[in-house]
């Protein structure tokens, strides 16, 4: 059972707890989808949501929603449904015409599995099913309908044109070309950071944190949004397929910019660091301040893989 204090933790132990919690959530989803659905779309939405994964974001909701006074276990259910918009998202971003790429998280990507038309349409069905895991896990945790719409207008502003899919269009849009700094982040704060960001706000959302509250978890997720781009676009520079899940080196091979290429590795892993207590200094002075968050904080910026 989740602990619902927030007792000093590792990040692995944080993150283990969260794909345990969070991967049965995806897998009772996979097995009800694979026969609502049905055919050969039904068993690819069951692929993609039974890809597994570090759970990063998933931890990050757990962790913000007991830092914020949370301490029902029903909060695994929000933590899957932002695993859902980030599968979707994953799906989408591996395929031709976007990434190209054959491997995610250590086995053959959905349109690999499956075929392209298949994979595009799991996509898609993705968004409905991640409001639905929504609806159900707020049922549960017993919130008001006025703070679901809120937490949906979160969720699927992070999932659409204002987040990722802005991100990857400026991301398309980039490849063969050398962004500067700026650019760079602009970019990032949309493909990458804006779900990192509602992670956290939807964990203090739905543990009724204050506006003040809401407000750090937001700019924590902000900073730890981008500084986890940097780490991801460093080890995509100096690890290897293998110890990644995912094909190293790919940023090279579609001519991207990245922080590794425009600041150097070095600066790069710095510059991680740097925003990684700056993420932090924004939950001081608030009741949001948490060993947990600390913890996935400096895990976002030193991991392997």
């Amino acid at each position: 059972m989740i602990s619902t204090s927030d007792a000093p933790a590792t990040a692995e132990a944080l993150l283990a707890e969260a794909r345990r919690r969070t991967d049965a959530r995806l897998s009772s989803w996979a097995e009800r989808l694979s026969v609502r659905v049905g055919g050969r779309d039904g068993a690819a939405l069951g692929y993609a949501l039974g890809s597994p994964g570090k759970r990063v974001r998933a931890a990050l909701v757990i962790a913000a929603y007991r830092a914020a006074g949370g301490t029902s276990s029903a909060i695994d259910g929000v933590a899957a449904a932002v695993e859902t918009v980030h599968t979707y998202s994953l799906v989408h971003d591996d395929l031709p015409c976007m990434d190209d790429d054959d491997l995610r998280r250590g086995r053959a990507t959905t349109h690999r599995a499956f075929d392209l038309p298949t994979a595009t349409r799991v996509g898609f069905l993705l968004v409905p099913v991640a409001a639905e895991v929504l609806c159900d896990a707020a049922l549960t945790l017993g919130v008001t309908s006025d703070v679901l719409g809120g937490m949906a207008v979160e969720l699927f502003q992070a999932g659409g044109v204002e987040g990722m899919v802005g991100g990857q269009w400026l991301d398309l849009e980039a490849e063969g070309r050398r962004l500067d700094l700026a650019e760079l982040i602009a970019v990032h704060r949309g493909k990458t950071g804006a779900l990192i960001r509602a992670s956290c706000v939807l964990g203090g959302m739905a543990a009724s944190a204050g506006p003040r509250e809401l407000d750090a978890l937001a700019a924590f997720g902000e900073e730890i949004g981008v500084a986890f781009q940097i780490a991801d676009d460093v080890l995509d520079a100096t690890s290897t397929s293998e110890a990644l899940g995912k094909t190293a080196g790919r940023d090279e091979a579609l001519h991207k910019s990245t922080y590794a290429q425009v600041m150097g590795v070095a600066r790069a892993r710095a510059e991680a660091l740097r925003l990684a207590a700056r993420a932090l200094s924004h939950l001081e002075g608030t009741a949001c301040v948490s060993p947990s968050l600390a913890a996935l904080a400096n895990y976002i910026v030193t991991r392997s893989s």
